[in-house]
Protein backbone atom coordinates (compact mmCIF):
# COMPACT_ATOMS: atom_id res chain seq x y z
CA UNK A 1 0.00 0.00 0.00
CA UNK A 2 0.97 3.53 -0.29
CA UNK A 3 2.86 5.84 2.08
CA UNK A 4 3.35 9.52 1.03
CA UNK A 5 6.25 11.38 3.44
CA UNK A 6 4.42 15.38 4.38
CA UNK A 7 7.65 17.33 4.51
CA UNK A 8 8.27 21.19 5.29
CA UNK A 9 10.78 23.39 4.13
CA UNK A 10 10.88 24.43 7.95
CA UNK A 11 9.19 24.63 11.07
CA UNK A 12 5.28 25.55 12.13
CA UNK A 13 4.84 25.85 7.93
CA UNK A 14 1.69 24.29 8.48
CA UNK A 15 2.45 20.61 7.72
CA UNK A 16 -0.27 19.09 10.88
CA UNK A 17 -2.92 20.77 9.26
CA UNK A 18 -1.82 19.75 5.51
CA UNK A 19 -1.55 16.07 6.49
CA UNK A 20 -4.64 16.13 8.49
CA UNK A 21 -6.51 17.76 5.51
CA UNK A 22 -5.04 15.80 2.74
CA UNK A 23 -5.75 12.61 4.91
CA UNK A 24 -9.57 13.74 5.26
CA UNK A 25 -9.78 14.35 1.45
CA UNK A 26 -8.46 10.76 1.09
CA UNK A 27 -11.61 9.53 3.20
CA UNK A 28 -14.06 11.58 1.49
CA UNK A 29 -12.66 9.75 -1.66
CA UNK A 30 -13.46 6.20 0.41
CA UNK A 31 -9.96 5.29 0.69
CA UNK A 32 -8.49 3.73 3.75
CA UNK A 33 -6.17 6.09 4.99
CA UNK A 34 -3.91 7.40 8.11
CA UNK A 35 -1.25 9.02 9.88
CA UNK A 36 1.60 8.81 11.00
CA UNK A 37 4.46 10.84 12.86
CA UNK A 38 8.13 10.18 12.36
CA UNK A 39 8.77 11.45 15.60
CA UNK A 40 7.17 13.86 18.27
CA UNK A 41 9.29 16.47 20.33
CA UNK A 42 7.98 18.53 22.91
CA UNK A 43 5.54 16.13 24.51
CA UNK A 44 6.37 14.43 27.16
CA UNK A 45 4.43 11.20 26.25
CA UNK A 46 0.99 10.24 25.61
CA UNK A 47 -0.64 10.45 22.09
CA UNK A 48 1.08 12.84 19.65
CA UNK A 49 0.18 16.03 19.01
CA UNK A 50 0.47 15.93 15.76
CA UNK A 51 -1.47 12.65 15.80
CA UNK A 52 -4.45 14.45 17.25
CA UNK A 53 -4.33 17.51 15.02
CA UNK A 54 -4.62 15.06 12.29
CA UNK A 55 -7.77 12.97 13.85
CA UNK A 56 -9.37 16.34 14.67
CA UNK A 57 -9.12 17.73 11.08
CA UNK A 58 -10.21 13.99 9.52
CA UNK A 59 -13.11 14.10 11.99
CA UNK A 60 -12.24 10.72 13.99
CA UNK A 61 -11.25 9.88 16.92
CA UNK A 62 -8.31 8.70 18.14
CA UNK A 63 -8.00 4.89 17.85
CA UNK A 64 -6.62 2.32 19.38
CA UNK A 65 -3.26 2.14 16.97
CA UNK A 66 -2.87 6.01 18.50
CA UNK A 67 -3.59 4.65 21.84
CA UNK A 68 -0.53 1.85 21.38
CA UNK A 69 2.11 4.64 20.04
CA UNK A 70 1.78 3.01 16.58
CA UNK A 71 0.85 6.27 14.78
CA UNK A 72 4.17 7.66 17.07
CA UNK A 73 6.25 5.57 17.82
CA UNK A 74 9.05 7.79 19.66
CA UNK A 75 8.19 11.26 21.76
CA UNK A 76 10.60 13.60 23.07
CA UNK A 77 10.23 16.11 25.61
CA UNK A 78 12.56 18.87 24.43
CA UNK A 79 11.01 21.06 21.54
CA UNK A 80 14.15 20.65 19.36
CA UNK A 81 15.69 18.46 16.19
CA UNK A 82 14.92 15.14 16.98
CA UNK A 83 18.98 14.36 17.35
CA UNK A 84 18.95 16.81 20.05
CA UNK A 85 15.56 15.84 21.78
CA UNK A 86 16.59 12.09 21.70
CA UNK A 87 20.27 13.20 22.95
CA UNK A 88 18.58 15.11 26.47
CA UNK A 89 17.30 11.74 27.35
CA UNK A 90 20.05 9.86 26.59
CA UNK A 91 18.30 8.10 23.75
CA UNK A 92 18.70 7.35 20.22
CA UNK A 93 16.26 7.74 17.18
CA UNK A 94 14.88 3.99 16.37
CA UNK A 95 14.31 4.18 12.77
CA UNK A 96 13.74 0.55 12.34
CA UNK A 97 10.83 1.16 14.72
CA UNK A 98 9.97 3.81 12.88
CA UNK A 99 10.06 1.56 9.33
CA UNK A 100 8.01 -1.47 12.04
CA UNK A 101 5.53 0.78 12.72
CA UNK A 102 4.88 2.03 9.02
CA UNK A 103 4.73 -1.52 7.56
CA UNK A 104 1.88 -2.43 10.37
CA UNK A 105 0.02 0.63 9.42
CA UNK A 106 0.68 -0.20 5.78
CA UNK A 107 -1.27 -4.12 6.47
CA UNK A 108 -4.01 -2.03 7.58
CA UNK A 109 -4.49 0.81 5.02
CA UNK A 110 -4.72 1.92 1.59
CA UNK A 111 -2.68 5.45 2.32
CA UNK A 112 -0.37 6.32 5.06
CA UNK A 113 0.58 9.64 5.60
CA UNK A 114 4.00 9.74 7.32
CA UNK A 115 4.45 13.53 8.57
CA UNK A 116 8.21 14.35 9.24
CA UNK A 117 9.90 16.93 11.80
CA UNK A 118 11.00 19.65 10.18
CA UNK A 119 12.58 19.21 6.79
CA UNK A 120 14.32 16.44 4.96
CA UNK A 121 17.55 17.94 6.37
CA UNK A 122 16.87 17.81 9.81
CA UNK A 123 19.41 15.25 11.83
CA UNK A 124 17.81 11.65 13.17
CA UNK A 125 21.18 11.22 14.57
CA UNK A 126 24.47 13.68 13.95
CA UNK A 127 25.28 11.51 10.50
CA UNK A 128 21.56 10.66 9.76
CA UNK A 129 19.72 12.98 8.51
CA UNK A 130 15.00 12.73 7.59
CA UNK A 131 16.16 12.76 3.67
CA UNK A 132 19.12 9.64 4.26
CA UNK A 133 15.99 7.67 5.60
CA UNK A 134 13.82 9.03 2.90
CA UNK A 135 16.48 8.23 0.09
CA UNK A 136 15.94 4.61 1.01
CA UNK A 137 12.55 3.84 2.07
CA UNK A 138 11.75 6.26 -1.48
CA UNK A 139 8.42 7.47 0.06
CA UNK A 140 6.91 10.07 -2.31
CA UNK A 141 7.24 13.98 -1.00
CA UNK A 142 4.56 16.31 -0.36
CA UNK A 143 6.56 19.39 0.53
CA UNK A 144 4.69 22.11 2.58
CA UNK A 145 5.54 25.86 1.60
CA UNK A 146 3.91 29.04 1.78
CA UNK A 147 4.34 32.47 0.11
CA UNK A 148 6.02 33.59 2.90
CA UNK A 149 9.20 35.65 1.84
CA UNK A 150 12.25 33.65 1.88
CA UNK A 151 10.44 30.63 0.82
CA UNK A 152 11.61 30.10 -2.70
CA UNK A 153 15.09 29.17 -1.05
CA UNK A 154 14.12 27.01 1.27
CA UNK A 155 11.73 24.97 -1.42
CA UNK A 156 14.15 24.83 -4.40
CA UNK A 157 16.75 23.64 -1.98
CA UNK A 158 14.41 20.85 -0.66
CA UNK A 159 13.29 19.76 -4.32
CA UNK A 160 16.84 19.86 -5.35
CA UNK A 161 18.09 18.06 -2.58
CA UNK A 162 15.11 15.25 -2.82
CA UNK A 163 15.74 15.17 -6.97
CA UNK A 164 19.67 14.29 -6.26
CA UNK A 165 18.80 11.71 -3.93
CA UNK A 166 16.03 9.88 -5.86
CA UNK A 167 13.44 10.85 -3.64
CA UNK A 168 10.49 10.52 -5.80
CA UNK A 169 8.72 14.13 -5.63
CA UNK A 170 4.60 13.96 -5.82
CA UNK A 171 3.96 18.09 -4.98
CA UNK A 172 4.16 20.94 -2.82
CA UNK A 173 0.56 22.32 -1.36
CA UNK A 174 0.93 25.75 -0.94
CA UNK A 175 -0.26 27.48 2.57
CA UNK A 176 -2.04 30.82 1.88
CA UNK A 177 -2.77 30.77 5.43
CA UNK A 178 0.87 31.92 6.10
CA UNK A 179 0.46 36.20 5.25
CA UNK A 180 2.34 36.88 2.25
CA UNK A 181 1.84 40.19 0.38
CA UNK A 182 0.39 39.36 -2.84
CA UNK A 183 2.66 40.40 -5.30
CA UNK A 184 5.68 38.17 -3.57
CA UNK A 185 2.89 35.30 -3.09
CA UNK A 186 1.66 35.44 -6.56
CA UNK A 187 5.32 35.48 -8.17
CA UNK A 188 6.69 32.61 -5.75
CA UNK A 189 3.34 30.17 -6.61
CA UNK A 190 4.63 30.78 -10.33
CA UNK A 191 8.06 30.21 -9.35
CA UNK A 192 7.16 26.76 -7.93
CA UNK A 193 5.06 26.04 -10.75
CA UNK A 194 7.59 26.18 -13.26
CA UNK A 195 10.26 24.50 -10.97
CA UNK A 196 7.67 21.29 -10.37
CA UNK A 197 7.30 21.14 -14.45
CA UNK A 198 11.36 21.01 -14.56
CA UNK A 199 11.17 18.42 -12.18
CA UNK A 200 8.50 16.57 -14.12
CA UNK A 201 5.59 17.01 -11.56
CA UNK A 202 3.44 19.94 -13.89
CA UNK A 203 0.42 20.90 -12.13
CA UNK A 204 1.37 19.15 -8.96
CA UNK A 205 0.82 22.40 -6.57
CA UNK A 206 -2.54 22.50 -4.37
CA UNK A 207 -3.27 25.97 -2.46
CA UNK A 208 -4.27 25.41 0.81
CA UNK A 209 -6.99 28.34 1.63
CA UNK A 210 -6.10 31.39 3.93
CA UNK A 211 -9.28 30.54 5.98
CA UNK A 212 -11.69 27.68 6.22
CA UNK A 213 -8.64 24.93 7.21
CA UNK A 214 -10.98 22.89 9.23
CA UNK A 215 -13.57 22.45 6.38
CA UNK A 216 -11.62 19.90 4.48
CA UNK A 217 -13.23 21.41 0.97
CA UNK A 218 -9.09 21.19 -0.66
CA UNK A 219 -8.80 19.36 -3.71
CA UNK A 220 -5.40 17.61 -3.09
CA UNK A 221 -6.12 15.11 -5.90
CA UNK A 222 -2.82 16.89 -8.09
CA UNK A 223 -0.73 15.63 -5.71
CA UNK A 224 -1.40 11.75 -6.25
CA UNK A 225 -1.75 12.07 -10.40
CA UNK A 226 0.31 9.14 -11.67
CA UNK A 227 0.74 7.46 -8.19
CA UNK A 228 -1.24 4.10 -7.21
CA UNK A 229 -3.38 4.36 -4.08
Amino acid sequence: MSVFCVTGIDTDIGKSYATGLIARYLLARGLRVTTQKLVQTGQDGGISQDILTHRRLMGVEPDGLDQLGTTCRQTFKYPASPHLAAAMEGREIDCAAITEATEDLQRRFQVVLLEGAGGIHVPLSLDYLTADYLEAMQYPLIVVSSGKLGTINHTLLTLEAAARRDIPLAGIVYNNYIPAEDPIRIDTLAVFKHYLDKYGRPGAIVEMPETGLDGGTVDFGPLFKGFDL
